[in-house]
């Protein structure tokens, strides 16, 4: 019984921005667990074919769909599209996001916007399109992808944070309006991951990384197939009365403010 709970055998799980790092991790959990995997991606029909070709390779039964999740038409005709091709989209991860590093007092109008819209506003979007149908059928999965920024700050990163404590409280608004008709609306906070844009930062000595591994009570920076056991258990019946939280997996820097316990 308790390992069915985590069996997504049957559902078709819609992944927004997972043509690689933490997206395509989650995509990958969910596919393994059994789940029909469809991945978004925007910057390139060959990206989002790499990508495809990569999930295959790993076994797993996946689709690919090219298109902007700012762009509500785009959004609109392709949720149809995979409904239509796929089948009806039982787990949404809106996962999609950019982050512009500029001081708050420095950032043009436009960049600031651009975060807020892709950050916070496609969440909005892509989930009003899914969730007609989850409505419809009385059950669904909703995952939107916040941050650590959704509870602190850091320096030059003020949009971004912006929009992800925006997409904290989307989360439980979801969650208030949705439940009845038996959706689960619930967010995961990563923290710092091993991932190929951080490669170059993650060698001893590079002040970041110090930074990183000082202040982590871990000790370490995440992998990134660390955050599959979230997305499954979000994404699967284990989390029936779960609705309206956001699980930080985050090797615990947001438990403390003092000094970790891997500091002398």
């Amino acid at each position: 019984m308790s390992v069915n709970l985590f069996d997504l055998t049957g559902k078709v799980a819609l992944i927004t921005g997972a043509t690689h790092g933490l997206g395509m991790a989650m995509a990958t959990g969910l596919g393994n667990a059994g789940a029909t995997i469809v991945v978004t991606g925007n910057s390139s029909q060959e990206k989002l074919d790499k990508a495809v070709a990569s999930y295959k390779k790993a076994g797993l039964n996946v689709f690919g769909y090219l298109f902007d999740v700012t762009d509500e038409a785009a959004v609109k005709s392709n949720i149809e599209a995979i409904e239509s091709e796929v089948g009806a989209i039982d787990i949404l991860v809106n996962n999609a996001g950019i982050i512009k590093r500029t001081p708050l007092a420095e950032m043009e109008t436009a960049d600031f916007e651009q975060v807020i819209k892709v950050d916070l506003v496609s969440p909005f979007i892509v989930s009003k399109y899914v969730v007609k149908g989850m409505i419809a059928r009385k059950a669904g999965k909703i995952i939107n992808i916040c941050s650590m920024m959704s509870e602190l700050g850091r320096n030059s990163v003020g949009a971004y944070a912006a929009a992800k404590g925006g997409l904290k409280m989307l989360t439980q608004n979801m969650a208030t309006e949705w439940a009845k008709f038996n959706i689960q609306t619930n967010g995961i906070g990563p923290g710092y991951f091993a991932t190929s844009q951080t490669e170059p930062i993650r060698v001893d000595g590079h002040p970041f990384n110090d930074f990183i591994v000082g202040r982590t009570p871990a000790g370490v920076w995440g992998d990134p197939d660390d955050l599959q056991g979230a997305a499954i258990f979000l994404a699967s019946n284990a989390s029936n009365f779960v609705n309206g939280q956001v699980v930080y997996v985050d090797g615990g820097i947001l438990a403390t403010i003092g000094k970790p316990a891997n500091e002398d």
